[in-house]
């Protein structure tokens, strides 16, 4: 199943130093018990270079993931976190890539050798075999892949409510529910959120890239943020970062919730594996808490 399996990091933070195992680092958090309807726990995971690279882009402007940069500790890691939500968040550009063969399926719990195991942890945490699926776009233009049907995951479209409506139509004719989250064209994250609870979803894992990372963030809905920072200056442009909007300000600021230090990933380079909480989800948190209190 992989040297993962054997293998150990040195927590850094929170002290005491000290060597921990890999396997079911993420798995302890039981990320899948901290969401309920009314405030679904949103949580996102990101892998960048030192010089803050998640993507480089091609000649055609196409995003790619330079191979330097992946490992298999790094993608464990992924895959743990995934296994813990009973709803994922991806969007049409990844179901493009995913149909061109660019990228491999992420989408499906179990069906990775380095995840083997996680299939059977989440039956014994009594969670669906497989989470549902929001495939979020604005142009509502991309092949749907054959795997969510095969596996019988619950699967909704997201956009903005200036959509093309013959578009909606088209998804709506292929059996699928459209979620309006958003006043314009785009998805805002606020909006998806309290549908995805209404839904009756508790625990979102954001796969979606950084648009969506963006509005979370920006509208105070992510919880918490797994950063892999591998130790390599990537170089090139045009590239893609985190965050693509303006300044966050305060907003944006994190706070570090745990670090660990892998000395040697299979790509020759160390890496860090961070998780960060978000404090303008926790202002939420309080603001809406005083306002139930109060009222209106």
């Amino acid at each position: 199943m992989g040297d993962y399996v054997s293998k150990s990091l040195y927590r850094l933070y929170p002290p005491p130093f000290e060597p921990v195992a890999l396997q079911g680092l993420y798995l302890k958090l039981a990320l899948h018990r901290r969401g309920s309807r009314e405030t679904p726990f949103v949580y996102a995971n990101f892998l960048t270079s030192l010089d803050g690279r998640i993507a480089l882009e091609d000649a055609t402007g196409v995003p790619y993931l330079p191979k330097s940069m992946t490992t298999p500790d790094d993608f464990r890691l992924f895959l743990e976190l995934e296994c813990q939500a009973d709803c994922l968040i991806t969007h049409g550009g990844y179901l493009r890539a995913l149909a061109h063969g660019h990228l491999g399926n992420i989408l499906q719990i179990g069906g990775h050798e380095r995840g083997a195991d996680l299939a059977q942890w989440r039956v014994k945490q009594g969670l669906p075999p497989q989470p549902a699926v929001v495939i979020a776009s604005a142009s509502l233009d991309f092949p749907m892949s054959d795997s969510l049907r095969t596996h019988d995951q619950p699967c909704y479209i997201a956009t903005g409510a200036a959509a093309d409506p013959a578009r909606v139509a088209y998804w709506r004719e292929q059996g699928f529910e459209v979620l309006f989250a958003g006043l314009g064209s785009m998805v805002e994250g606020a909006a998806l959120t309290r549908h995805l609870g209404d839904l009756g979803y508790r625990t979102i894992y954001l796969i979606a890239g950084p648009h969506m990372l963006d509005t979370m963030v920006r509208e105070s809905r992510l919880s918490l943020l797994f950063q892999t920072i591998t130790h390599q200056l990537l170089g090139g442009v045009p590239f893609r970062s985190l965050v693509p909007g303006p300044e966050l300000g305060p907003i944006g600021h994190l706070q570090l919730a745990s670090l660990y230090y892998d000395p040697s990933a299979t790509n020759g380079a160390g890496q860090w594996f961070a998780q960060f909480e978000c404090s303008g989800h926790e202002n939420r948190e309080s603001r809406e808490l005083i306002t139930s209190e109060v009222g209106p």
